[in-house]
């Protein structure tokens, strides 16, 4: 038997029998194996191989105690066992969640980079829980060809030490450069069919309906009426000039134009058979256009809900200002709670962020200057466990919404849960431990957060991604980085 004799060290432990039991760490190698030569029983084991004990699993709609045995980066067995691994973890009292998938957020980079980056913004996803994201083409220049799409890929596989996918960015004249997307190693297509951060707006009918009519992948929407929302912004200047106050952003980005928008992305959907997923859905009159009457693996129309139009409503704009501003707007209380109640019933199948980031002097301009947008993916599953402490949601519902449904939505492969052959993109919990937001303990490059001061029952304790334990109770480890996610693809 041969070996790399590179970072080997080799430990004595006993004697049995006149046979010694060595063990052999070494990078190279991250499977547990035995061989005798010379009456010597070696074992090679990694850094990376571990054993999670007395865990609290959620997956597939239960919660069970066992353990989870991580070799070559993925689930190698669950449930209750013996064995021997290099790292041992006692979870007693602790839950492990799969990794979040968020498939949305805006991470700045290229061309953006004094308000985010990939790098600086997967540190805050890891710390947050979140695993694996999608983030969106309108960067700095926008990721509307496959040259500009592979440069971000390139970027990320460098920086980031979350697993990363990026959209495809659709314009009025770039459908053929669309049309050769890959579906098994891009998650999808935006659609900005309300305009936002970014000059990215499809607005011409031909240009949709080619668009559904012949792309064979999920379709992405950003969905507001651009020419409702243009009439409301008139209005509100005629009556306060440039002192429109940041209270009228859900008058102005109206309820109207927003199904307006929705419904017309929904109808071409119906009508070609393409497959649609609506972005942020944040009022309850889009919730009549969506079903709930046959599993997310059979839906050709799917939705999601960002966690600020679950957290917040109106009435937090005379609090917080434009640093809840954002596209589509915040609404009011009775839009917040029709929002949760068509999470539970299925009508929204999961949960986002939408994190989009933006630097406190940006924001703290006047409303007509300052940007939409708020930094969010380091505390959404706090957010969700507030809720879950509220009795709002069962901790088997977060994870189904955060991490199973984003799965099987974009067809990822093998990851979103806790499942034996799965890469090990997993979050460990205490669901009770007290964290307090402050600016030491914010990792978004802007540094600032709408939740500042604010005390979250529920820590993330470790993230790991694909086996590397990146995240453990205020320290990174940085040695690897996350992978390109892959997916199932569409036909």
């Amino acid at each position: 038997m041969t070996w790399k004799t590179q970072h080997l060290m080799i430990k004595c432990i006993n004697f049995i029998n006149n046979l010694s039991l060595i063990l052999v760490t070494t990078h190279q190698y991250i499977h547990l194996c035995t061989a005798r030569t010379f009456g010597v029983h070696i074992y090679y084991v990694t850094m990376q191989e571990l054993i999670i004990r007395n865990a609290r699993i959620v997956n597939r709609g239960k919660i069970e105690e066992g353990d989870i045995w991580i070799r070559q980066g993925r689930i190698y067995r669950k449930g209750s066992f013996s064995g021997f691994a290099a790292t041992e973890i006692d979870a007693q009292g602790k839950v492990l969640l799969p990794g979040i998938i968020d498939d949305q957020v805006h991470f700045r980079e290229p061309g953006l980079t004094h308000k985010a980056s990939i790098a600086t913004e997967s540190r805050a996803a890891v710390a947050g829980g979140v695993t694996s994201f999608m983030e969106m083409p309108n960067t700095k220049p926008p990721a509307t060809t496959p040259d500009r799409l592979e440069e971000k890929y390139a970027i990320a596989a460098r920086s980031s030490l979350a697993n990363y996918s990026f959209y495809m960015g659709a314009t009025n004249d770039n459908l053929e450069a669309v049309l050769r997307t890959d579906s098994r190693r891009v998650c999808g297509i935006k659609v900005f069919m309300g305009s936002s951060t970014g000059n990215m707006l499809v607005d011409d009918t031909n240009t949709l309906e080619r668009l559904f009519a012949t792309c064979p992948m999920l379709i992405a929407t950003h969905c507001e009426d651009e020419t409702t929302i243009r009439r409301n912004l008139e209005q509100a200047i005629a009556r306060y000039g440039e002192a429109v106050p940041v209270q009228l952003h859900p008058q102005i980005r109206s309820t109207e134009a927003c199904y307006l928008s929705s419904s017309m992305a929904v109808d071409l959907a119906r009508r070609y058979g393409t497959r649609l997923h609506v972005l942020h859905l944040s009022t309850r009159d889009e919730l009549a256009l969506f079903e709930n009457d046959k599993p997310l693996t059979d839906k050709r129309i799917t939705a999601e809900l960002c966690v600020h139009h679950l957290y917040f409503d109106a009435r937090d704009y005379t609090q917080l200002g434009n640093r809840i501003k954002c596209n589509p707007a915040i609404k009011g209380p009775e839009h917040r709670e029709a929002l949760l109640a068509a999470l539970l019933d299925d009508r929204l199948d999961l949960i986002a962020t939408d994190h989009a980031p933006h630097t406190a002097r940006e924001k703290a301009q006047p409303y007509l200057k300052a940007p939409a947008g708020l930094p969010l993916v380091q505390h959404a599953l706090q957010i969700m466990l507030a809720c879950y402490h509220q009795g709002l949601i069962s901790l088997e519902r977060i994870v189904e919404k955060m991490c199973h449904a984003p799965a099987i939505c974009f067809r990822l492969k093998e990851r979103g849960f806790i499942d034996e052959g799965y890469w090990a993109d997993l979050v460990l919990v205490d669901l009770d431990k007290e964290v307090t937001v402050r600016p030491d303990n914010i990792y978004y490059k802007c540094g600032w957060s709408p939740f500042e001061g604010h005390a979250f029952r529920g820590s993330v304790e470790m993230t790991f991604v694909n086996g590397h334990m990146v995240w453990h109770n205020g320290q990174f480890d940085e040695s690897r980085k996350g992978m390109r996610l892959e997916f199932e693809g569409w036909t």
